[in-house]
């Protein structure tokens, strides 16, 4: 065993079940949201979105010609997400359950037993990313669950598939996809509802306009890097990485998981090898392991923002732009 194992092991073992239960007190709790009384109100059709970003996504899609609900709660880490058998019974009776099959385990299984004919699974509105994928860019007319071209998880992927799915679930840190998906939205909501269908088109169309401008300015800031490596508390920003020549290092493949002290010796070792001066935490997540590895290497720490919860301030665009000010500053883009 290295020495920069064996230090991390004794400095780590205390705060692994400290981690555990800041993590299972802050976000494991199961709470959820109201699916609401039936799929219309008042004429408007009922959307059940299953976390943050799609709830952002169907409202801005959906306007006044639609009635949203989220089914995570802010604050509450959506992996854990569970549902009591009311909230469960109610999807019977909404329009359509926005949903990715992969991120939530208690939805998956509900829109399957009550609501399989209408899921909306944005996973499958798009080119999706094998899991632990993320490094580099992605080949153009690539399909559906093939690598990109970047450079390996050097750290090496010590968990395996944690979602219950062959793909990476966090598509959303994409704005590119997520325009795919807005478009698709706004598509299957005129379909359902003929008499609004020119609404549903026109907010999708200027979603995909205000999606696709973020995406250039992300393109743009983080051009030009002195570093390309993003050591992160979880794997959750493949999408980010790939779409914007960078390299996640994750920690961790799931938020819940114990990380190892082989394992955070091996992402030690990247992080020295690759200079990272900056360790990224997450909101929902306990930042005492990332805090002590970045110790160890030197390194600062900073939040990103995976965006699997409603922000404290500000939306979906507003949280991934401070996600570019932060990744400027810790990878020094000029």
């Amino acid at each position: 065993m290295s020495d920069s194992s064996r230090r991390i092991r004794m400095r780590v073992t205390g705060l692994l079940a400290g981690a555990t239960l800041l993590t299972a007190a802050g976000c494991g709790t199961g709470a959820e949201g109201s699916t609401g009384s039936g799929g219309t109100e008042g004429g408007r059709p009922e959307i059940t979105a299953a976390m943050y970003p799609l709830q952002w996504l169907a409202e801005q899609v959906g306007g006044s010609d639609a009635t949203v609900t989220g089914l995570t709660k802010p604050g509450v880490e959506p992996h854990d997400l569970e549902l009591s058998p009311q909230v469960v019974a109610g999807l019977e009776s909404t329009s359509l359950v926005v949903y990715i099959k992969g991120v939530q385990p208690a939805v998956d299984e509900a829109v399957e037993q009550h609501a399989a004919d209408r899921g909306f699974d944005a996973a499958t509105m798009v080119t999706t990313l094998p899991a632990g994928q993320g490094q580099g860019h992605e080949e153009e007319g690539g399909h559906a669950g093939e690598p990109g071209d970047g450079h390996g998880d050097e750290a090496g992927d010590e968990h395996g598939d944690e979602h219950g799915v062959s793909y990476d679930p966090h598509l959303w840190l994409d704005p590119s996809r997520f325009a795919t998906v807005a478009t698709k939205l706004g598509e299957k909501l005129a379909a359902a509802d003929p008499a609004h269908a020119q609404g549903y088109k026109d907010r999708a169309a200027k979603l995909s306009a205000d999606l696709t401008a973020l995406d250039k300015e992300l393109a743009s800031g983080l051009a030009n890097c002195g570093s390309d490596a993003m050591v992160t508390s979880h794997e959750a920003f493949g999408y980010l990485a790939n779409r914007y020549g960078l390299h996640q290092i994750g920690i961790s493949v799931d938020p819940d998981a114990e990380p190892s002290p082989a394992r955070l010796a091996e992402v030690s070792e990247v992080a020295k090898r690759e200079k990272v001066t900056t360790i990224f935490t997450e909101t929902l997540v306990s930042p005492k392991v990332a805090e002590v590895l970045a110790q160890e290497v030197g390194a600062t720490t900073a939040v990103l923002d995976p965006i699997e919860s409603q922000p404290a301030t500000g939306d979906y665009l507003s949280a991934m732009r401070q996600n570019l000010t932060t990744l400027k500053a810790a990878l020094s883009c000029s």
